[in-house]
């Protein structure tokens, strides 16, 4: 039996991620403002995850990410509250992890019980 813990979520749309230079500065911000990112990249569509104890540390993150003018940029889910279960919470080192696939990052969603939000904010389902 897995706890669950309340983390501030917010999700992140862009065309596309393939500047180096550029996710190497996601990765420092992430990492300055204690955040677990998960990003999918190397093409289209660029997403984005983004997990952290407090709402304002979650939306300086998504200022940052917006400042880097990734192309059409949009925070599909702004930030709020979720219980995320904890077995997943920060279990990386580094608080960051890069995607090669769009079902790879659809499988991380489900893991942290956030499929429907993840479906909802990428388009795949209406809201409702």
């Amino acid at each position: 039996m897995s706890s669950s813990t309340n983390l501030f979520i917010t999700l992140i749309r862009t065309h596309h991620i393939t500047s180096r230079k550029k996710l190497a500065r996601v990765k420092k911000a992430a990492a300055l403002n204690s955040l677990h990112v998960i990003v999918r990249s190397g093409g289209s569509p660029g997403i984005m995850y983004a997990e952290g104890p407090a709402e304002a540390v979650v939306n300086e993150w998504v200022s940052f990410v917006q400042a880097l003018r990734y192309k059409d940029f949009q925070c599909a889910r702004k930030p709020l509250a979720h219980p995320v279960r904890a077995s997943v919470t920060f279990k990386h080192s580094g608080g960051f992890e890069e995607l090669a696939s769009v079902a790879e990052f659809g499988e991380r969603m489900e893991q942290r019980g956030l499929g429907g939000w993840w479906r909802i904010g990428m388009g795949y389902e209406a809201s409702d």
